[in-house]
């Protein structure tokens, strides 16, 4: 900007000079030569251009001193900002051309210089290219790259002039990033619209050779533009089939589902093929368990199907405590925006924690049919906040301290399905609510949230073992980062980021302790 009216001003300085003011108001007046007269007319036809691309430059400044402009998306006022011109100074350059033939200065050929400058100094088109600081990019991991698989200069300069523009993401800067660019500049209009037009842009000018992703940057939070090869971005591939994989860890799943609701195995596992016929006693719980599993995986495959998500097999964890700790399930395709993240990610908890809550409450109203039941400690509630509860609101006086209760298995079993829902609603790494914390409040307080739970997690591992196993599995193979999204920047809508909170805190509350003790009295606080 400052360049821009310094400029504008020499140059009107210049243009009082003596001998042009009197060769052009007063010419009847001028006495040198007709040579002295064509040499100055020149001098004025080049003031007068150059003024013109100085307009130009000041309308380049006017747009870079905000970071996000208002909602102008239309291609019409690109046309107006890039072709306007002042009527006077045209037709006064037209007269002076009429006049004489002088040698014109090619303003394009000034830009496109400048552009070749800028876009020089910051890719580097010979050696290695470096993974800038603070990469939005997480969860792309560093590869060897060949010359093949970076995007040339001459790729990188129409992607600057041509793909992106004023009326979506004007660039004024750019960053090498593995094999592709990082672009720094303002963003004009929502980012959603600005998306699709520089998407579509790119894919009539390169095809399906680049992927482009807007997203924030973590060092300054501004809006960046990073555009890698396609060929950077494959899926990682394993030794072991997937398929194999999975099924290997589901057949111990169920091993561990039907161990769990078999108490007299537990004890001594080695007993446990000699008494194989015990394990069908923890049927019917494995059975209510493993439903609630696989509405957990059902909705997130159905919600993914519908969003244009693909996922891959979910590797269903074992747990000596509780049955499983649920199931791991790779996003194996580039999540379109944060409100696609957000559907997926709550689907799964959604819809395990409404049939889990429903079997929860039939546990408390049904009797055993055996008629004994399960007989429990009253302080097993403590361990839940919203589980002890409805406990207390519904039992009423018959839950005290220190006395046994008789109750339908129904209870625990669902309150296991719960609780498998809960732990993989804790907002960190990759787990579901991981994924909803960053849908919902970006990346940065997504990480935040991780490293707080992980922290409680930890405190709470010296008092319990689910919480031990479970925080090591989240730091081994869950602790992200989350792979970058196609556009980060736009929010999701307000009615799925309340299904996402509410996700949240039905996790918190199973998961926290009830630390009100079980009294008459206890009830009326209630």
């Amino acid at each position: 900007m400052n360049f821009a009216v310094s400029f504008r001003g020499n140059f009107g300085v210049l243009s009082q000079c003596s001998s042009c003011c009197d060769l052009r108001f007063q010419p009847l007046l001028a006495s040198p030569s007709l040579a002295k007269s064509k040499r100055c007319r020149l001098r004025n036809l080049k003031f007068s251009q150059l003024s013109r691309f100085c307009r130009r430059r000041e309308i380049v400044c006017r747009v870079t001193e905000t970071e996000t402009e208002s909602d102008s998306n239309n291609e019409k006022e690109k046309e107006e900002n890039e072709g306007g011109e002042n009527p006077d100074t045209t037709g006064s350059a037209e007269r002076n051309d009429s006049q004489i033939d002088p040698q014109p200065v090619n303003v394009e050929q000034i830009k496109n210089n400048g552009a070749e400058t800028i876009a020089q100094g910051g890719v580097q088109e010979d050696g290695d290219v470096e993974v800038t600081s603070g990469s939005p990019l997480p969860g792309v991991k560093p590869q060897q790259l060949d010359e093949t698989m970076r995007i040339p200069k001459e790729t990188i300069d129409i992607l600057k002039d041509q793909v992106f523009a004023f009326d979506t993401f004007f660039v004024t800067s750019q960053e090498p990033y593995e094999g592709g660019v990082l672009f720094k500049g303002n963003l004009r209009g929502q980012a959603a619209r600005s998306y699709e037009k520089i998407s579509t842009r790119m894919q009539n000018k390169f095809g399906d050779q680049y992927k482009l992703f807007l997203l924030i940057n973590p060092e300054d939070d501004k809006p960046v533009a990073v555009v890698v090869p396609k060929t950077t971005l494959q899926p990682e591939t394993t030794a072991v089939p997937e398929w194999f994989a999975a099924g290997a860890f589901g057949l111990v799943t169920v091993f561990t589902l039907l161990l769990r609701n078999v108490p007299s195995l537990q004890s001594n596992l080695l007993s446990t093929f000699d008494n194989l016929n015990l394990l069908l006693d923890g049927l019917p719980g494995a059975f209510v368990t493993a439903l609630l599993l696989g509405l957990h995986e059902f909705g997130h495959i159905l919600v993914a199907k519908s969003t244009g998500v693909k996922l891959g097999v979910p590797f269903f964890v074992p747990s000596w405590q509780i049955g499983s700790f649920g199931a791991i399930t790779r996003i194996k395709s580039i999540v379109p925006k944060r409100e696609d993240l957000l559907k997926v990610a709550a689907a799964g908890p959604l819809a395990g924690f409404s049939l889990g809550f429903v079997l929860f409450l039939l546990g408390f109203i049904l009797p055993p049919s055996d008629g004994i039941g399960v007989v429990v400690d009253a302080s097993v509630f403590h361990e839940s906040f919203l589980a002890g509860g409805v406990a207390k609101l519904l039992l009423g006086d018959a839950l005290k301290e220190g006395t046994p209760i008789s109750l339908n298995p129904l209870v625990i079993w669902a309150w296991a399905g719960l609780l498998i829902n809960a732990i993989n609603s804790i907002p960190a790494g990759e787990l579901d609510g991981g994924r909803i914390s960053l849908a919902i409040w970006g990346r940065k307080a997504s990480s935040r949230f991780t490293a707080v739970s992980i922290a409680l997690l930890g405190i709470s591992s010296l008092f319990n073992d689910v919480a031990f196993y479970w925080v090591v599995l989240i730091f081994f193979l869950q602790r992200g980062p989350i792979s970058p999204l196609s556009e980060e920047i736009t929010d999701p809508d307000g009615k799925y980021v309340a299904l996402g909170v509410l996700v949240l805190i039905l996790g918190l509350l199973v998961c926290l302790p009830y630390p009100f003790p079980f009294t008459d009295e206890s009830i009326t606080n209630f």
